[in-house]
């Protein structure tokens, strides 16, 4: 498994426009084979904060969704929301267990 996971902040008059972009792309992603979990949240008391978290089954299933039409689609709507910052980071390894 690996996971996904970051925040991209985009311009206050863009939210709108991400938070549909982003829910579109979670509607398409979910389906997808290899796809364990796939969120976007806002992120409370900053509004033009989105966090993703990504749990993928492995390195081929996360490639393939690269290349799907949707993520085409959504990457094409972040260039018109005005994105300020993405730090997205893939975590690799590990074992998933329960805290505490």
């Amino acid at each position: 498994m690996l996971i996904v996971t970051g925040v991209v902040e985009v311009a206050a008059d863009g939210v709108d426009k991400a938070r549909a972009a982003a829910q579109a792309m979670v509607a398409e992603t979910v389906k997808e084979p290899g796809c364990l979990i796939y969120e976007f949240s806002q992120v409370l008391g900053q509004g033009s904060r989105f966090r993703v978290y990504e749990e993928w089954r492995d390195q081929a299933a996360l490639d393939a969704h690269f290349a799907t039409p949707h993520m085409a689609a959504f990457r094409a709507a972040l260039g018109e929301v005005g994105v300020i910052s993405r730090e997205i980071y893939r975590v690799v390894g590990g074992e998933k267990q329960p805290l505490g």
